[in-house]
């Protein structure tokens, strides 16, 4: 599944060379480290030529050391400029030389389904495969979060976190998140990447290179985990220390409606929470637990104060 450079009209180990290796440590007190662990690796792309990388924020948010590494063991430290929990993506500049080319950022709206692309990780050409785009739609994470349109390619990149969306004109259209399991026209199942549309990126680039965040009021965050049971939302877990975890939510918990609205999936949930105002709004929940129905009021927050900051090198 390695792409060959005479199927590409551009210069394919050019876009390649763009792409390292992530790793990070993150303190064991920090607030993701349960659930995330404490040592993470995957890919990144560099998008300017003084060492910005782009990749997913999960590999970096709350770390106090990052290694960027390439070509033949070579590796400098990197420092977290910033990640957007709304998209997912964070920032990491390069604290040494890299002397590698930036790949362009080309258009996520202009992606086709059924168009064939370059799912690229570190390593060149044997760390990447030949894919094509199977679908574009909603995505519901379990983690409070909701893309309005994600990308799904298959088959599936074996390394996925921080892959580079490479698109028929050699250019960056998203960031890869996640393996999963897609339905594909036709219906049939496979295993395929979500990727993080490139467009989001823009809108926060500016904000992410200078304070670390979008420059935008923070959702309102419960601090829980979901998922979708037969047309309900089920509560998964609770974010230890998090606003849920103070009203007593349990794992079972079944979600009816938030402010008398009712839900039936994730993204309904979740969009019903941030559509009641900014972090810090109470959020009120009616709740089925084992056939009894009650409603609770949860003081949302803003998820950011529970988190480490980037630590300057």
């Amino acid at each position: 599944m390695q792409p060959d450079p005479e199927d590409y009209d551009y210069d394919l180990d050019q876009a390649l060379a763009s792409m390292v290796g992530i790793r990070s440590v993150i303190p064991a007190d920090a607030f993701t480290a349960e659930t995330l662990g404490t040592e993470r690796a995957g890919n990144g792309v560099v998008i300017r030529a003084d060492g910005v990388v782009l990749t997913i924020g999960y590999l970096i948010m709350e770390a106090d050391t990052v290694w960027i590494s390439h070509g033949r063991g070579h590796v400098v430290p990197g420092h977290v400029l910033g990640y957007d929990y709304e998209s997912g993506l964070g920032l990491v500049q390069a604290l040494g030389r890299l002397d590698l080319p930036a790949l362009p950022v080309g258009c996520s709206g202009d992606a086709e389904i059924g168009e064939h692309v370059v799912v690229a990780g570190a390593g060149g050409r044997q760390g990447s495969i030949t894919a094509r785009i199977i679908a574009r739609q909603e995505f519901a994470g379990y983690w409070e979060y909701v893309l309005d349109e994600a990308i799904f390619t298959a088959p599936a990149h074996p390394n996925w976190g921080g892959t580079a969306l490479i698109g028929p004109g050699g250019d960056l259209l998203g960031v890869g998140s996640l393996q999963i399991q897609q339905a594909a026209q036709g219906g049939r199942g496979e295993d395929a990447n979500m990727m993080v549309p490139i467009d989001l990126l823009r809108p926060i680039y500016n904000d992410l290179l200078t304070i670390g965040r979008p420059n935008r009021p923070a959702r309102p965050w419960l601090g829980l985990y979901a998922t979708e049971v037969e047309n309900n939302v089920a509560v998964l877990g609770i974010a230890s220390g998090g606003p849920a975890q103070s009203v007593d939510l349990q794992a079972g918990d079944i979600v009816l409606a938030v402010a008398g609205a009712s839900v039936t999936t994730l993204a309904s949930f979740f969009r019903g929470v941030w559509s009641l105002g900014n972090a810090g709004v109470d959020v009120p929940l009616l709740i089925n637990r084992e056939g009894e129905t009650f409603e609770v009021r949860v003081r949302s927050a803003d998820r950011r104060r529970f988190l480490k900051g980037p630590i300057l090198h």
